[in-house]
């Protein structure tokens, strides 16, 4: 299983061999493909988060250079390499999560775990809460956030590696939400929100129509804007006006992206 070429973008790991059959990837490697400049950006991503790490996911080897000296450094296997490119801000970052969860399935023949309810608590408490705190976000919106941010279809599907994760991400929610709603706006702010709100949507739908075109000509490029296509189309529906948000997705449904012309359509 040692000698699965792997490769990411353009860069060739280099798998370390360890007695516990499992691939190890070097802090350096993991550095570049997370599209860092230093191995010392992952040094701190673990450093910060450490308690969250087993020793399945990272060890400390040692090995001899050229000259003879002896070298300590940190390896991660590809749970741990999953779990810090969830820390990772990086544009990549989220390409990354998925190749490594790709090769754990599909390579390697790990299927990754589902989570039972039991082990997400804290991240249903969190939604409860984000639910609670907001107006604007009922409980299957809430949901989706969290599956469009972690990039899965079901709850059950974020590693449990990545639930104290997923629990920042919601509570960061919470936060930009209630700062949100806290503000007071006139009538004309309002409406210019309500219209910038509905020209991300459109953008979102758009680009959920035509993007697969530009994903076959550069994946990557393709996987940093859907990041900021999907969070901010789902932070926009917070400032449409409640009396046109079904207009809106009436329209989106309905419309012809290939002859329709927008400006006649858009509820504004």
């Amino acid at each position: 299983m040692t000698s699965l070429a792997l490769s990411f973008n353009e860069v060739k790991f280099n798998p370390i061999v360890q007695c516990d059959g499992q691939i190890w990837l070097s802090s350096g490697e993991l550095a570049q493909a997370l599209d860092y400049k230093s191995v010392k950006s992952v040094s701190n991503l673990y450093n910060s988060n450490k308690d969250e790490f087993s020793d399945s996911m990272t060890q400390v080897i040692e090995s001899v250079t050229s000259g003879n000296y002896k070298k300590k450094s940190r390896i991660f296997s590809l749970r741990g390499c999953h779990l810090i490119a969830m820390f990772a801000r990086t544009d990549v970052a989220k390409a990354f999560r998925k190749w490594v969860l790709d090769i754990l399935d599909k390579h390697v023949g790990v299927p990754v775990a589902k989570t039972h309810k039991s082990e997400r608590t804290a991240l249903h408490e969190a939604h409860a809460l984000l639910v609670t705190k907001t107006k604007h976000l009922n409980v299957n919106e809430a949901w989706k956030l969290i599956h469009q941010r972690f990039n899965v279809n079901h709850i059950e599907d974020i590693p449990y590696d990545a639930i104290p994760v997923a629990v920042e991400y919601v509570h960061h929610l919470i936060a930009l939400y209630s700062s949100a709603e806290k503000k007071q706006f006139g009538e004309g702010d309002l409406h210019n929100l309500h219209a910038l709100a509905t020209h991300m949507i459109w953008a979102r739908s758009w680009w959920q129509e035509f993007g697969d075109m530009i994903k076959k000509l550069n994946p990557v490029i393709y996987s940093r804007a859907t990041t900021h296509f999907v969070d901010g189309s789902s932070l926009a529906w917070q400032f449409v006006r409640a009396d046109r948000k079904q207009e809106l997705k009436q329209c989106l449904s309905d419309f012809d992206w290939l002859t329709g012309i927008y400006q006649q359509k858009l509820p504004i």
